[in-house]
């Protein structure tokens, strides 16, 4: 039977503080510089992609190809959780973290690289999906190892707000993205730019694996996975053990409504950092960097957006501040196109803010929530499925529909109607998550 376990005592023993304050740090940095390679990504196929790479056709469908490009990152994601979470689960959470930082740093300096379609023909798309693809299998990895170390260290009260200092990886990868983007755009010519000038952020990506040399030699394993590590062992002496099989066995529904509860978070976050860089650069004719600026400038509020809420999370509960995130998402996605609509960019730093506010706050809480619904044992795996399941459903696809949307109905009203449908999978998702908690 399914059932989502109570969470799990914080540490079997108390690391020194300035160890715990190591690994919080190596653990944030490991996630902003693996986002920052992600989203470098979206960014460039919003803007150049889709012309140097995917050149037949209209420049909808040049587009379409980049994102479905982009989308393909995603579904490589699960693969990551996976092969990660298994070993993780049973080898421990750093080496899977160094080795997804490392895949990831080697994919983002390739796609710097790459000939485009002109120089290398139909080689270049295919090179591109396959370096993707190790993206998106390297960021499925990191999220759980990253989270884990931050989450497995924190002292008693404050798993939320350590968990926090991941989730922080997010706008300040989507910051750094933004800002090196809008530094080649200004020191550089269009024709510069298409050139060679997108490429400057993707060669940045050889810091990451400074970092991951970083974390292999100076950070160390959790505390609940070594003592997690040692009743494994003397089960292992017993009996055959997959994390893995554990929980598809017994804790799948738990995955699929971890899943089903942040899939709308994942889904509009891209639809705002990639979906909307499209429509209002090539629909509604706004300045790029203008509208790059705005992403950054949003992005700086949550900093101290996430935080906030997590720290709220650990005093009220996980569940009550995300459910409120989630029901703030549904009622904001009509005004939020409907403001974008303007052509403002006012109205469009204003529609962007109050969407990224509730983003923020189911965004602070998710990592200690997801962690706490599974035992140490198979958390890696649990909580890096459910996460990599909502980023399918709903991050790898969201700029895709939001462009099929647009182009079948015509009006932005549609890409409300798809947010909103997300927004009632993940209430009724956290609904059945509450009622478990309160039943055990």
């Amino acid at each position: 039977m399914d059932t989502a376990p109570s969470a799990q005592p914080l540490t079997p023993t108390a690391p020194a503080v300035a160890n715990r304050r190591r690994v919080a740090t190596a653990a944030a940095l490991a996630s902003a510089v693996e986002w920052y390679d992600y989203f470098v990504f979206g960014i460039a196929a919003a803007l150049v992609l889709g012309d140097l790479y995917f050149p037949a056709g209209s420049p909808t469908a040049g587009v379409l190809a980049a994102f479905a490009t982009f989308a393909v990152g995603f579904l490589a994601r699960p693969i990551g959780g996976i092969v990660a979470g298994q070993l993780g689960d049973k080898r421990g959470r750093k080496p899977m973290l160094v080795l997804a930082l490392t895949l990831m740093g080697i994919a983002t300096t390739g796609i710097g690289l790459l000939p485009t379609y002109e120089t290398i023909g139909v080689a270049a798309p295919i090179l591109l999906v396959l370096l993707r693809i190790a993206q998106g299998v390297a960021v499925g990895a990191q999220w759980g190892g990253a989270m884990l170390m931050a989450t497995e260290y924190a002292p008693k009260g404050k798993r939320g707000v350590y968990g926090s200092v991941v989730q922080l990886g997010v706008p300040i990868g989507v910051v750094t993205a933004n800002s090196v983007f809008l530094l080649a755009g200004a020191f550089t010519t269009d024709a510069q730019f298409a050139a060679w000038g997108w490429r400057v952020p993707f060669l940045i990506g050889l810091f990451v694996l400074a970092l991951a040399w970083y974390i292999h030699t100076r950070v160390e394993e959790t505390p609940e996975f070594k003592e997690a590590e040692r009743a494994l062992a003397e089960k292992e002496k017993t009996e055959q053990s997959s994390p893995l099989r554990t929980i598809l066995r017994g804790h799948l529904g738990t995955v699929l409504l971890a899943g089903g509860s942040f899939a709308v978070n994942t889904a509009t976050f891209y639809i705002l950092i990639t979906g909307v860089l499209d429509y209002t650069t090539r629909e509604l004719d706004m300045d790029k960097s203008a509208v790059l600026t705005v992403s950054l400038c949003v992005s700086l509020t949550q900093l101290v957006l996430i935080p906030a809420a997590a720290a709220l999370s650990d005093k009220i509960g996980r569940i009550r501040v995300y459910a409120l995130g989630a029901a703030g998402i549904a009622l904001w996605a009509v005004p939020l196109f409907l403001l974008i609509d303007t052509g403002s960019l006012l109205w469009l730093a204003v529609g962007s803010f109050v969407a990224s506010c509730f983003l923020s706050i189911m965004y602070g809480p998710q990592a200690a929530l997801f962690a706490e619904l599974f035992t140490p044992e198979m958390r890696y795996t649990g909580a890096s499925l459910g996460y990599q399941i909502a980023a399918v459903l709903g991050g790898g696809l969201a700029p895709f529909m939001m462009v099929l949307l647009l182009e079948a109905s015509g009006t932005s009203m549609a890409v409300s109607a798809y947010i909103i449908g997300l927004a009632v999978i993940a209430l009724a998702s956290i609904k059945v998550l509450a009622d478990r908690a309160r039943s055990r």
